[in-house]
């Protein structure tokens, strides 16, 4: 089985209708190299719904957007700066449908005043795509001498020194 390796992207971005279906490719590419295929589709279409939100509701278009995978949940994070945004009014039908299709999910507020909304997803270990074992090239193989082989009854004659024994083993 594969082991899995936190990984970490962030991705600072000025929202318009052109750029969030360029973000939602950067991301499922990412998930599709973390291995997480089964996730691309509920985190980029939860992300575009906040993005495009975001577009049609905020004054200021900077967005950041983080994800976070370890090993068993990956979290995703999408922080506004816009102070004025009512995550309560204007991306009420985004929070609903993020609710319905994520683990988990949240709103916080920054140090800067504005807001970070964030959701995870589980994903089981055996869900991940399994790794395939590769079948040996003989053409890069090396052939190696086999040992010396020794019988019980000599190996049983000279256990007594050990330094003899890899002299007589010579």
């Amino acid at each position: 089985m594969k082991t899995t390796v936190p990984c970490y992207y962030h991705l600072d971005v000025e929202v318009s209708p052109e750029r969030v279906g360029q973000v939602s490719r950067i991301l499922a590419a990412h998930l599709r190299h973390w291995d997480l295929e089964n996730l691309v589709e509920s985190v980029c279409r939860g992300t575009e719904m906040l993005l495009h939100a975001i577009d049609e509701h905020a004054t200021d278009k900077n967005t950041s957007i983080e994800m976070w995978w370890n090993g068993q949940h990956l979290i995703t994070a999408i922080g506004d700066h816009d102070r004025a945004l009512r995550p309560d009014q204007e991306l009420r039908g985004c929070l609903e449908h993020i609710a319905a299709s994520s683990d988990g999910w949240g709103c916080c507020a920054a140090e800067t005043g504005s807001r970070v909304i964030w959701f995870s997803r589980r994903a089981r270990a055996g869900e991940r795509v399994p790794l395939v074992p590769t079948a040996p090239d003989p053409r890069l193989s090396e052939g190696l001498d086999l040992p010396r082989v020794l019988s019980v009854a000599q190996l049983a004659g000279l256990v007594r020194t050990p330094a003899g024994l890899l002299e007589a083993a010579r």
